[in-house]
């Protein structure tokens, strides 16, 4: 039996999931230094890996956290006006996850299990918990 789902090659999945964090880092005004960081790249690979013709590998963890970005930065605009959305990840935030800091410094500072607890916890505040 023939496989019905065709399977997308990974460097373009890749290039998808770069060109749409490179708009979420824009959308969220971040800095270099915060998108890269972000993404766990450093600020000389994250130059590079904006640009279409980037042909460099994107390791699992950074692919997860651009995949849940991606699902963040969705939850953010359905929840919350553009505005907000747009400012959310940089404004104090006192909720359970963030203690005071902005939620784009404990992403970075949190790494990967953070950046999916931020993402649930806004799924969950969209979802009227």
């Amino acid at each position: 039996m023939s496989t019905l789902v065709k399977t997308r090659q990974t460097a373009d999945v890749q290039a998808v999931a770069l060109k749409a964090y490179a708009r979420i880092a824009q959308a969220w005004s971040l800095t270099l230094s915060e998108a890269a960081a972000l993404a766990d790249m450093s600020e000389s690979t994250w130059k590079r890996a904006k640009s279409p013709t980037y042909a460099g590998e994107l390791s699992r963890d950074q692919m997860l956290r651009l995949s849940a970005l991606v699902g963040l930065y969705k939850s953010l605009e359905i929840y919350f006006d553009e505005a907000l959305s747009r400012d959310w990840v940089k404004l104090p935030n006192r909720g359970p996850e963030f203690d005071g800091v902005r939620p784009i410094d404990s992403m970075i500072s949190g790494g990967l299990p953070k950046i999916l607890r931020v993402r649930a916890y806004v799924d969950a505040l969209r979802g009227g918990l």
